[in-house]
């Protein structure tokens, strides 16, 4: 299988070359030319597997330049790093309509991990098949979990480096110092001075200069991204929901054919999106339902086909949605328009130069047909958290967004399919919302302190705090340096 820009101007590579180059020269997303089909028989015959051995059998239909064996080699070696490996992502039952698929628990407790711990795998191997002898300099903009989950990946895999960039005040405090006190002689960490569409617009910038390219490859050193606009990084995500069916019908919770719905708490629309490819590959997914927090620019861009990224930005109980621009719709509007580049490409510069675009009367119906779309704010959050506890599971603020507004879409339209709620993170990585929420508060509390609160959540629900998140505390903080958007590049060189 090749892959193609989203914007049409750039040559067709084969999926190892999309997975090195991370961006097409021409500044869009790669995509697959098609997207493969699945059956029936193919859904079953994942049933019994493990998930790193379903894992292999789908991402095969995409990476075709990788053979099976490979590919199972590589799942077996990021699994294994999970909790259970076997059942790395598993489905639980909420209510008798309502599953949670819970994608946290691998080495940093953060559904980011499903594909940054299999990615290092996919591109070392790609710069083997490739030919490639320079440094891979991974370059990350992270609105919280992306960051610790590459640099955890990538820490001491050979051949690379890894510099990851963070909004200073835009992340929890757990997930800060889970990237500050990352190990490894090739990570580098920065916080920027701005939110994260400030980080990724400068991750973007970086890639499209041209002498910075030149001077790196002067060192032996090239470009390439774990964000999700890195095809590596997104098409182990679309595992995970195949398996989440697959792990409905070995709990006879469906019969094959049944359709169900997949609600996901979203900033980046990476997420969402491997939804979109699972249920275009033929698996039987329904409505897809898009969470947003009080950033709701994706709520407004999927209901009405306007994306208008100049309003105010907000910091969140979810901050890993504090996000305005969000990447991956590119790839949505390449997929619905038939590839029609130069189309995507008017709207990608208008969001640039205007700051909004808005797609056509028949891309907005192909959206609607596919699409819910809702959003919360914090109070809804803290309820769905209190509500979630009440039936007896630990939802982290951004699980809760999802639950808050599946709630309301089912008021709303009566719709009472079963659906299943894409679980981001452990609850532990947001402990100070969490718990404010189930001490019944109203009002978000002061966010500083350290990471007692992780032990005060523990005592008070019995849940044991992950052991990736112990002892956060008495790690060393290596990175302590804040750079302005328009010195990242400069940090960048410079750190290594």
């Amino acid at each position: 299988m090749q892959f193609i820009s989203t914007r049409g101007s750039s040559p067709a590579v084969s999926a190892s070359e999309a997975i090195l180059n991370g961006l097409a020269p021409d500044g869009g997303l790669y995509v697959p030319e098609y997207i493969p089909s699945v059956d029936r028989a193919f859904v079953e015959s994942l049933c019994p597997l493990t998930y790193a051995e379903r894992a292999a059998k789908v991402l095969s239909l995409y990476l075709s330049d990788y053979t099976h064996s490979e590919l199972l080699e590589y799942a077996h070696a990021a699994y294994s790093r999970f909790e259970t490996p076997d059942t790395a992502a598993p489905t639980v039952r909420l209510t008798h309509n309502t599953y949670v698929l819970e994608l946290y628990h691998g080495p940093t407790c953060a559904f980011k991990d499903m594909a940054l711990t299999i990615l290092p795998h996919l591109l070392t191997a790609a710069m083997r098949k490739n030919g490639i002898s320079d440094k891979v300099m991974i370059l990350v903009a992270t609105s919280g979990d992306t960051g610790k989950a590459a640099l955890a990946g990538f820490a001491d895999v050979p051949g690379t480096a890894i510099t990851v960039f963070y909004p200073e005040d835009g992340v929890s405090a757990v997930q800060k110092l889970q990237m500050i006190t990352q190990s490894g002689e090739n990570v580098s960490v920065f916080a920027v001075k701005g939110n994260f569409d400030d980080a990724q617009n400068g991750v973007k910038r970086i890639f499209s200069d041209r002498a910075c390219a030149e001077r790196l490859a002067a060192r032996g050193i090239r470009l390439s991204s774990a964000n999700s606009i890195n095809w590596g990084r997104l098409v182990p995500q679309i595992v995970y929901y195949i398996s989440a069916y697959c792990d409905l019908l070995n709990q006879n919770a469906v019969a094959y054919g049944d359709t169900v719905d997949i609600c996901v708490p979203t900033g980046n629309f990476g997420n969402i999106l491997a939804a979109f490819y699972a249920k275009k590959m033929g698996v039987p997914l329904g409505r897809l339902i898009c969470a947003s927090n009080e950033n709701n620019v994706l709520t407004e861009f999927l209901q009405t086909g306007r994306y208008d990224r100049l309003r105010d930005f907000r910091k969140t109980s979810s901050p890993s949605m504090d996000i305005l621009i969000s990447s991956n719709v590119e790839r949505l509007l390449a997929e619905l328009s038939g590839h029609n580049g130069s189309e995507v490409a008017g709207m990608m510069s208008a969001l640039v130069s205007e700051g909004s675009y808005t797609v056509s009367e028949e891309l907005l119906r192909s959206i609607r047909e596919l699409f819910a779309a809702g959003n919360t704010d914090d109070a809804g959050t803290y309820e769905a958290i209190r509500a979630t506890y009440s039936a007896g599971w630990l939802s982290d603020t951004h699980t809760a967004v999802a639950l808050k507004v599946l709630e309301n879409y089912r008021a709303r339209t009566g719709e009472d399919r079963i659906t299943v709620v894409a679980s981001t993170a452990s609850p532990f990585k947001f402990a100070i919302d969490v718990n404010a929420a189930l001490e019944g508060s109203e009002v978000r509390p002061d966010l500083d302190g350290g990471t007692e609160i992780l032990d005060t959540l523990s005592a008070k629900t019995g849940v044991s705090i992950p052991e990736p998140l112990s002892g956060l505390d008495s790690r060393e903080k290596r990175f302590k340096v804040s750079v302005e958007p328009a010195d990242m590049l400069s940090a960048m060189e410079g750190a290594f």
